[in-house]
C-alpha cells in the first residue's frame, strides 16, 4: 500500500522578485521557487505542488510578513474572481515589473542584440477601461476557501447550488464567482447583469448548468464605445419567445442608452459565438468606435482592441515605428478587421491586409469603405501561401510589414516567409513577449532589432503588449 506523501512546506521564505505569468520567485538553498498570489517583499510559508531538482512551484500557506509594496485592493472580489491579478500592487510597480518582463524575455529567450528599451507606456485610466466584458450565468456558485471552511458538512454539500451571475472561477470550469460590482467597464454594465439575472429569478427561468448542459440563461456580452454606443448580446440555451420579448421590453425601458440589443440561441456545449448567428432585436446590429479620426464597425463577433483609449496609443506607436512617408506599400499581417492598416493608411501608398478569418476580412473591407480609404485591399488566407511571386507582381512587394499575431506568436513557416520576403522594415506587435522573443531570435538571421516599446493595455493584470521595430541588415 502506497502512502500519500506529505506536502513539502518551506518556512519563512522571502519573496525576492517578480518572475512571469503572475508568479514571483524566491531562491531556497539554490533552488528557484515560483510562488503564486504573492508580491516581492512578502515573507511566507510555501506549500509546494511541484518539486523538481532545480525548481519548484507553490502557493502561500501562511503570510509571516506583508511587503511594504502592497496596497489595498479596490475590488472586494480580488483574489477570488481571477480577472485582476495585481490590484495589491501600486500601478507604478505594476509597470516596473511589466517593463522587466519584456527585458527578461527579449534577453533570455531572444538572446539578440537590443537597443535601449523605451519606458513602458502606461494607461491614463486604470479602472473601467475595457470596452467588452462577458458575464456567465450559472446554477452553481463558486465558494471561496475562507467561506467554505466555515460551513458544516451538511451546508457544504448544498451551498454551491445557487443561481449566480459573474465570472468563471479560475481553474474551475463549472462554477461561477458571483460578482457584485466589477470595476473593469463603465456602467451600466453591472446594472445590466443584475437586471437580467433578477428577471430570470423572478420568472423561475433556469440558469445554465455548465456541467450538465441544460438551462435557459447562459452568458451575456456588453460592448461599449468612446462614442457612447452600447451593445448587449444575451445568450440563451433555447428559444423562448415570450420571455425573450418580455426581457427585451424590460431592458429597453430600464436602459434607453442601449443602441443595439441582440439575443443568441446557443444549444452547443461550449460558449463560443463564432459559429452562431446573433439575432438583432433592437438597433442596427453593430456599434461604431472611433480611434483618432478613424471609425470602426464592431459587430457582435468582431475582434477589436479591448481597451479603446490605449489601443489608440498602441497603434500610434506602431505607426511611428513604421516610419511611413507616403511612398511605401504596407502589408498588415494577421490584420483582423483591418484596424492597424486603416490607422496607418494616411501615411502609406498602399495597404495590403491578410487574415485567415473570412468574417474579419469582410469587416476590414467595410471599415475601409467607412473611412473612404481606397488604397487598402484585404485578402482571406494564409500569408505563407498567398504571398507568392504572382501576388507580389499584382500588388507590389512590401516596403513595410506589420505583424500582430495571437499569443502563440508566428508560425515558423511565416517567420521563414518573412526572411524570404526581406522587406526593409518590420513592425512586430505582440501580446506575448515570450513568443515574440522566440520569433525575434529566428528573424535575427536577417534583421536587427532597432526599437522596442512596451505598452500596458490591461492595468492590474499580468498581460503586456510590446512593439518592436526591425530593419534589414
Amino acid at each position: 500500500m502506497r502512502h500519500k506523501q506529505k506536502p513539502v512546506i518551506l518556512s519563512n521564505v522571502l519573496v525576492e522578485n517578480y518572475a512571469a505569468e503572475g508568479k514571483c520567485i524566491s531562491r531556497v538553498e539554490g533552488k528557484a521557487v515560483f510562488i503564486e498570489n504573492v508580491v516581492p517583499g512578502d515573507v511566507v510559508d510555501v506549500q509546494l505542488y511541484k518539486n523538481k531538482k532545480d525548481w519548484a512551484e507553490g502557493f502561500p500557506l501562511h503570510f509571516k510578513k506583508y511587503s511594504t509594496e502592497r496596497v489595498q485592493p479596490f475590488c472586494r472580489h480580488f483574489g477570488v474572481c481571477g480577472g485582476c491579478q495585481w490590484q495589491h500592487l501600486p500601478y507604478e510597480k505594476q509597470l516596473q515589473y511589466k517593463q522587466q518582463q519584456v527585458v527578461d524575455n527579449l534577453t533570455r529567450i531572444g538572446k539578440i542584440q537590443l537597443p535601449q528599451i523605451q519606458s513602458i507606456a502606461g494607461c491614463q485610466h486604470t479602472i473601467r477601461y475595457r470596452n467588452k466584458l462577458e458575464y456567465t450565468f450559472s446554477n452553481k456558485r463558486y465558494i471561496p476557501d475562507e467561506e467554505f471552511k466555515q460551513l458544516s458538512r451538511e451546508e457544504a454539500a448544498s451551498a454551491h447550488y445557487k443561481d449566480v451571475a459573474g465570472y468563471h472561477a479560475k481553474g474551475v470550469f463549472d462554477k461561477v464567482v458571483e460578482i457584485d460590482i466589477c470595476h473593469l467597464q463603465e456602467e451600466p454594465t453591472n446594472a445590466l447583469r443584475k437586471t437580467i439575472a433578477q428577471y430570470a429569478k423572478d420568472n423561475q427561468l433556469p440558469f445554465y448548468d455548465i456541467k450538465g448542459h441544460h438551462g435557459w440563461l447562459r452568458t451575456m456580452q456588453v460592448r461599449t464605445t468612446t462614442t457612447g454606443e452600447l451593445m448587449v448580446n444575451v445568450v440563451v440555451g433555447y428559444e423562448d419567445n415570450q420571455h425573450q420579448q418580455a426581457l427585451q421590453t424590460l431592458l429597453l425601458q430600464q436602459f434607453p442608452q442601449i443602441t443595439t440589443l441582440l439575443f443568441t440561441i446557443n444549444t452547443k456545449k461550449n460558449d463560443s459565438l463564432y459559429d452562431l448567428e446573433p439575432q438583432v432585436v433592437h438597433g442596427k446590429g453593430f456599434i461604431t468606435e472611433k480611434l483618432e479620426d478613424y471609425y470602426f464597425k464592431i459587430s457582435p463577433k468582431s475582434f477589436f482592441q479591448t481597451n479603446s483609449l490605449q489601443g489608440e496609443v498602441l497603434y500610434a506607436i506602431t505607426r511611428q515605428f513604421a516610419e511611413l512617408d507616403g511612398t511605401q506599400t504596407v502589408y498588415d499581417l494577421y490584420c483582423g478587421t483591418g484596424s492597424i492598416g486603416i490607422f496607418v493608411s494616411a501615411l502609406a501608398k498602399k495597404i495590403i491586409g491578410v487574415e485567415m478569418v473570412e468574417e474579419a476580412i469582410a469587416d476590414a473591407r467595410e471599415n475601409a469603405a467607412l473611412n473612404n480609404i481606397n488604397h487598402a485591399q484585404f485578402f482571406t488566407g494564409d500569408v505563407v501561401t498567398i504571398c507568392n511571386d504572382d501576388f507580389f507582381a499584382e500588388h507590389g512587394r512590401p516596403d513595410v510589414i506589420i505583424t500582430d499575431p495571437p499569443r502563440a506568436g508566428m508560425h515558423e513557416k511565416l517567420v521563414n516567409k518573412l526572411l524570404d520576403i526581406a522587406a526593409p522594415l518590420v513592425v512586430y506587435v505582440s501580446c506575448n513577449p515570450a513568443t515574440q522573443a522566440r520569433d525575434l531570435a529566428l528573424l535575427d538571421a536577417k534583421y536587427a532589432v532597432t526599437r522596442v516599446q512596451p505598452v500596458d493595455m490591461f492595468p492590474h493584470t499580468l498581460h503586456i503588449e510590446n512593439v518592436v521595430q526591425l530593419k534589414l541588415r
